[in-house]
């Protein structure tokens, strides 16, 4: 027999005293249920009209009127409404009915303050089980102790008292999960905040669920474009990827995240934007620029503003994350954000610490890795056997004078497979996106390209790398010569080049078309300046006079040897026409 069987006490409240019978058999129900003798006591009470309430320990029985009318309610509520006339169900429900002695498990607030409450006599209450407060305020259990949890609250605390009742629901925190959903924007409890009306949900899922095992998985080969010129043709991302999109504040990181958003359209990927402690502002208008560019229907936006409760913001990138696993598990394609990381890292300290746990490197708590890894890993491509679905996973970190070796950004770097670094200098500097390309990284690789693109991009990279380290070397220098000059001026084209303007993603054929002619030195001799202007004359005469050619890339994505050299050929001549015009 344990200690909490041994102090285990019963207590019966109704206006008349039981008889010696109803008392034998309330004994003979509690050893049966609790396998031991439980001692029994009555007190008057006239709060349960029309029956009892037996309390045993955290376990509560109501008997009463009130509550055999809660249990026909719960019993009605799950009552299925998918066909149109449900009174013949309503009928056979009630008919059906019979008042069970079903034990609610009732615990007291100890303190509450800053949106976290403090509660004893739930025993028995588990990690992330939802639990109910005063006034329909829901709460989350985030830290068990000997005597009482720690409950995190999704909403504000000001109904919630001291000496208030808390009741169990059993529940884990879930979020509903749904077609429906596509187009909207949701907080992070599902709840609609678009003023667009209610959601039909098809299930309900948990927000923390087990990453997909290895089993399960297979290798990450299918390429998700982005339409972003600098990110498809050197580090590209796959389906089941996690890219980190890492840089200094106004460099641009949401603007890539929301043009690869953007290029999934008529792609069959559903994507999904998780806005944590952003102004609601700038939420706004990115589901206004969704929505210019046709790209909001195949979309949802789960949103947890600076002005919401830090719960709220912690548990956002995880219900995002549930809806995602749904269009998973059927078989399709998803793309989701996660912007951004490092604001849920502080809305996390911020609980550990309220919730009185030892602070670590700069505050944050010992297992603030695993808070994030347990979110990345659950991005994955699922084996065909179980429908071959995938998540493919692009978090935003922001840095602090670009240092990258800071404790947030290095714990995801190494959860990641890649990362995405942009510079401040080269944004200034007018370089759009401002990727650079020396601390960039795709750890898939060529494995995410098209034969196509990955025989066009050749040697891109390495052609950037010496251009920089030139540049670096002959800042300074008055006097060069002409081959450094031409060097220069190539990697000047190709830098121009990778230029793109905003909410303008290109299709394979145009960055193919592009890469091949520019690796090539067709370029060499146009001024920089005149690159963009250039490269877009060639794509229009490639798409109105030879769209046979942009046809094939786009359909077969493959490049041979004989269509690489037919289209700098073409580009020869454009050039030579351009020259002269």
């Amino acid at each position: 027999m344990s200690n909490e069987e041994m102090i285990l006490t019963a207590v019966i409240y109704s206006a008349a005293e039981p008889s010696e019978s109803q008392k034998a058999r309330f004994a003979q129900f509690l050893k049966k249920k609790y396998n031991a003798e439980i001692p029994l006591r009555w007190e008057k009470s006239d709060a349960f009209p029309g029956g009892f309430r037996l309390e045993v320990g955290s376990d509560i029985y109501d008997w009463s009127v009130g509550g055999r009318f809660r249990q026909l309610r719960d019993t009605l509520v799950k009552v299925p409404t998918n066909n149109g006339n449900i009174i013949p169900l309503l009928k056979e429900s009630i008919q059906a009915w019979t008042p069970e002695a079903m034990a609610e498990q009732v615990g007291e607030v100890v303190t509450v303050g800053d949106g976290i409450a403090t509660v004893a006599g739930l025993p028995h209450a588990t990690f992330g089980e939802i639990l109910l407060f005063a006034d329909g305020v829901r709460g989350m259990v985030q830290d068990i102790r000997r005597d009482t949890i720690g409950c995190v609250l999704f909403s504000s605390d000001e109904s919630v008292t001291q000496g208030s009742s808390v009741k169990r629901t059993g529940k884990t925190a879930g979020t509903p999960v749904g077609e429906g959903f596509l187009g909207r924007v949701v907080d992070s409890l599902g709840s609609p905040v678009d003023g667009l009306g209610e959601i039909t949900a098809s299930g309900y899922m948990p927000v923390e669920a087990q990453a997909p095992p290895i089993i399960d998985r297979q290798p990450v080969d299918t390429p998700l474009e982005t339409g972003i010129f600098s990110i498809d043709a050197m580090f590209p991302i796959g389906r089941g990827q996690r890219e980190l999109i890492i840089g200094d504040r106004q460099t641009g990181k949401t603007a890539i995240a929301v043009d690869a958003m953007i290029n999934q359209k008529g792609k069959d990927c559903i994507c999904i934007y998780v806005a944590i402690g952003q102004k609601t502002s700038s939420v706004v208008q990115i589901q206004q620029t969704l929505k210019k560019h046709d790209a909001l229907d195949h979309s949802i936006i789960v949103t947890a503003s600076a002005s919401d409760p830090a719960p709220l913001q912690y548990i956002a990138p995880y219900a995002g994350c549930a809806m995602g696993e749904y269009f998973m598990r059927q078989g399709k394609d998803v793309l989701i954000v996660y912007d951004d990381l490092s604001k849920h890292a502080v809305a996390y300290r911020a609980l550990s610490l309220l919730l009185d746990r030892s602070p670590g490197r700069e505050a944050y708590p010992g297992d603030v890795f695993y808070l994030h890894s347990r979110l990345l890993e659950r991005a994955a491509r699922l084996s065909d056997e179980i429908g071959g679905g995938s998540i493919t996973a692009l978090p935003i970190v922001e840095t602090q004078a670009g240092d990258v070796s800071a404790y947030i950004p290095t714990n995801i770097i190494s959860i990641t497979d890649g990362q995405i670094f942009l510079e401040s200098d080269l944004f200034f500097s007018g370089q759009r996106p401002a990727v650079n390309v020396g601390l960039s990284v795709s750890r898939v690789g060529g494995d995410a390209q098209t034969k196509a693109m990955k025989k066009a991009a050749g040697t891109l990279r390495i052609d950037l790398a010496q251009y920089r380290e030139m540049e670096v070397f002959t800042q300074f220098a008055s006097d060069l010569d002409d081959q450094t000059r031409s060097q220069l001026e190539y990697g000047q084209g190709l830098m121009r080049m990778l230029r793109q303007k905003q909410y303008k993603p290109k299709s394979q054929h145009e960055q193919v078309i592009t890469l091949v002619m520019a690796l090539a030195h067709t370029m060499q001799g146009i001024a920089a300046t005149e690159v963009p202007k250039f490269i877009e004359g060639l794509i229009e005469m490639f798409e109105s006079d030879h769209r046979d050619i942009c046809e094939r890339i786009d359909q077969t994505g493959k490049l041979d040897d004989d269509l690489k050299q037919e289209i700098i050929d073409i580009s020869v001549k454009y050039k030579e026409k351009y020259k002269a015009a």
